[in-house]
């Protein structure tokens, strides 16, 4: 099964967290997880991708206008039916991360996406809208973002690999 990790970085913070959660996914029997940014689209991959994950910074208390843009213009995706779920980074602590991921999950329903952040059923770490790292993260938090990979991941086998 694949897996896309879908994401925009200008720091490069949001590109090592999103290698991080990719690592995770990789960790589970069957799957096959590659980030790609929004810059340099593997079509292929994704289009044959049961599960994407996007992320962004946050700029605002909202995610940055390029992921919007790439939304805006990816019809040429077939994204209905997939999994997905989000990620963000954020400079701060209260830096609108919260506001961030639930604005692409919302675009991620539009697009008739089934999503999934694990929440607060697989315990600790709760990750309630998705992973949120400050900057490229601590340890704590760069383990939380592989961790949160992996259980992406394994609820994709769960549905997709009957």
């Amino acid at each position: 099964m694949k897996l896309a990790v879908v994401y925009h970085s200008e720091s490069g913070n949001t590109e090592k967290i999103a290698h991080l959660i990719a690592n995770g996914a990789n960790q589970i029997q069957n799957v096959e997880a590659k980030t790609m940014s929004i810059s340099n689209i593997n079509d292929e991959f994704l289009n044959s991708s049961q599960a994407v994950i996007f992320g962004s910074p946050t700029y605002h208390a909202d995610f940055s206008w390029q992921l919007k843009k790439w939304f805006d213009k990816s019809a040429k995706y077939d994204l209905a039916g997939k999994l997905g779920a989000a990620f963000a980074t954020e400079n701060y602590l209260g830096g609108g991360a919260d506001f961030a991921l639930l604005t692409i999950i919302g675009h991620l329903l539009v697009k008739g996406m089934l999503v999934y952040s694990a929440g607060s059923g697989e315990g600790h770490p709760y990750t309630h809208y998705g992973a949120v790292c400050l900057k490229a993260g601590n340890k704590e938090q760069q383990k939380r973002a592989e961790i949160f990979g992996n259980r992406i991941a394994s609820k994709a086998i769960s549905i997709f690999d009957n």
